[in-house]
């Protein structure tokens, strides 16, 4: 009888735990192939909430991805100029938008910005940060603690490899850049 409650109290401790889990898996469907993503909602709640937000309700469906710097980061997100599906598209305000959701306060926690890292892009305000944010292509730590991390990919950086780079002598910016095809939880 005591084998039989242990097992059935692990076997709820892991139902619960891969639960829980997944609520946090992200995929991004890039146009080279799927890229999954863990977010941090320990250390970064009010972040991941507002990503969950706005991916499930598909407001980053066709956000293009306006700025990405070769060796550093690809950054997408621009929900009002960036999305290239709708009226307001404009390539060149893409990065100065957001949603019509709030600003959030910053978040800033120990995680590293390094590989594959998802960090919060915001102005030099640390409290504005709103719905852009940036995939690491390599370790940035001089972001460390200065930008709220708030997940990490695990699968397909390769994918995320193979975005489009932006002009070096335009800040990273993107004439004809790649678009995130859909973003929704597991």
């Amino acid at each position: 009888m005591n084998k039989f409650l242990y097992t059935l109290i692990f076997l709820f401790f892991l139902i619960t735990n891969q639960t829980m889990s997944e609520e946090n898996i992200m995929i991004l469907k890039l146009k080279d192939g799927e890229v999954k993503i863990e977010l941090f909602e320990d250390v970064a709640p009010n972040h991941v909430k507002r990503i969950k937000e706005l991916a499930n309700s598909g407001k980053y469906d066709n956000v293009v991805f306006h700025r990405v710097i070769d060796g550093f980061m690809a950054q997408t997100g621009d929900v009002k100029f960036g999305n290239s599906a709708t009226k307001d598209f404009n390539l060149r305000m893409a990065g100065m938008g957001g949603s019509d959701l709030p600003d959030l306060n910053q978040e800033f926690n120990s995680l590293p910005h390094e590989r594959g890292t998802l960090s919060m892009a915001r102005s030099s305000d640390p409290n504005s940060a709103n719905s852009q944010f940036f995939i690491c292509f390599k370790a940035a730590p001089f972001l460390d603690r200065q930008y709220t991390v708030f997940g990490k990919v695990t699968e397909g950086m390769e994918f995320v490899d193979k975005i489009k780079r932006g002009d070096e002598n335009n800040n990273g910016a993107v004439s004809d850049p790649d678009k995130i095809l859909s973003f929704k939880s597991l």
